[in-house]
């Protein structure tokens, strides 16, 4: 019962401080910080609710499937489903990006700490080096401690930043453009931390208890809901909310660390290779040349991760698997989410990565 107890708020506290800072590492790769553009953050609420929502359904359902983390089930599921043993692969896809992308908050944390804390003279090698060593020796903490210091940087980083009159740009309508609904998607998928079996990991005790998937996503979907408008009203042009949020995402990347060395761990790989897998994964983030390669590649990988579980969830899996893991009330509602699943999801996602990668040319 205290397990259960300590999901019910552990899950929607962490969705909002990860959504937060992952957000806060994307946005500045997307550009929508350049100027506040309504039209693009409702574009954005809107994918939050079509394709955000369908996502961590279906995390949930996996999780209340299996009732285990996410590298360790995928051998379970894929049986279940009469697949082939080829569909675990993106268990591992996601496990491996975990810690790439606890890398990716810490090169945006080093650049914070570079504009506003240090010589100009120190690099942003040698800072990143520094934070990651931090960031691996508070992996070390549990989680709870490390989700509330989370929490409180998140949380002074929003208030400074108003309290000390950050001037924010006014509002403006635009013209849509194509590109934006690659930008949308990204932060509605990416940045919400969706595919990477982190909140199907940390609500393992709540839907063992659960009979209904809905009491426990509505409160992670909310959370997430709540640090994209957070982020609507933030900047960190100051120096105080700044290094309150490099403080944040050096420990937002810690608890990424540990959790993906949890999930390595019950796949019972031996511990050198648990930390080898994360050490490469963060430290590759040093070479500065290469940042804007890596930020592109967050992009794309993470939304491949979610189309792989979408095509997995929606085409391979038998249906009577995940209604009854979801348990919905009306029948009515599964159908929504399984068209959402199969046909919106990998539409929106393949023309998202179009819309990525016809950027870069």
């Amino acid at each position: 019962m205290q397990d259960n107890a300590m999901s019910k708020w552990l899950s929607p506290l962490m969705a909002f401080c990860v959504s937060f800072i992952i957000i806060a590492t994307l946005a500045p790769v997307t550009g929508i910080q350049i100027e506040r553009q309504l039209d693009f953050w409702l574009l954005w609420l809107g994918t939050m609710l079509i394709l955000a929502l369908p996502v961590c359904y279906l995390e949930i359902a996996l999780a209340k499937r299996s009732k285990t983390t996410a590298v360790q089930a995928l051998s379970t599921l894929t049986r279940d489903a009469d697949a082939s043993p080829k569909w675990r692969l993106v268990g591992w896809l996601a496990v491996v990006f975990i810690p790439f992308l606890a890398g990716g908050m810490l090169s945006a944390a080093s650049q914070y700490v570079g504009n506003f804390a240090v010589n100009g003279a120190t690099t942003y090698s040698v800072i990143l080096a520094v934070l990651a060593v931090v960031a691996f020796a508070l992996s070390l903490l549990p989680r709870q401690v490390l989700i509330l210091i989370t929490a409180v940087g998140v949380l002074a980083a929003l208030v400074l930043a108003n309290v000390m009159g950050t001037t924010l740009p006014a509002w403006q309508i635009t013209t849509l453009e194509f590109s934006e609904w690659g930008n949308a998607t990204v932060l509605a998928l990416v940045a919400s931390g969706l595919g990477l079996g982190l909140y199907w990991q940390s609500s393992i005790a709540a839907v063992k208890q659960q009979e209904i998937a809905t009491k426990t996503v509505f409160p992670i979907w909310i959370a997430q809901l709540l640090a994209v408008v957070a982020f609507a009203f933030f900047a960190a042009k100051a120096q105080v909310p700044a290094l309150a949020l490099a403080l944040s995402l050096v420990t937002g990347a810690a608890l990424l660390i540990q959790m993906a060395r949890e999930q390595l761990q019950q796949r019972q790989l031996a511990v050198v290779v648990q930390w080898l897998i994360t050490l490469i994964a963060v430290f590759v983030w040093a070479a500065h040349v290469m940042v804007p390669v890596f930020n592109i590649a967050l992009l794309i990988w993470g939304l491949m991760i979610c189309l792989i579980y979408a095509i997995f969830a929606g085409w391979i899996m038998k249906i009577s698997h995940l209604r009854k893991s979801m348990n919905f009330s009306n029948e009515a509602f599964y159908n929504i989410w399984r068209i959402a699943v199969r046909i919106v999801l990998p539409l929106s996602i393949i023309l998202a990565l179009v819309a990525v990668i016809g950027q870069l040319f």
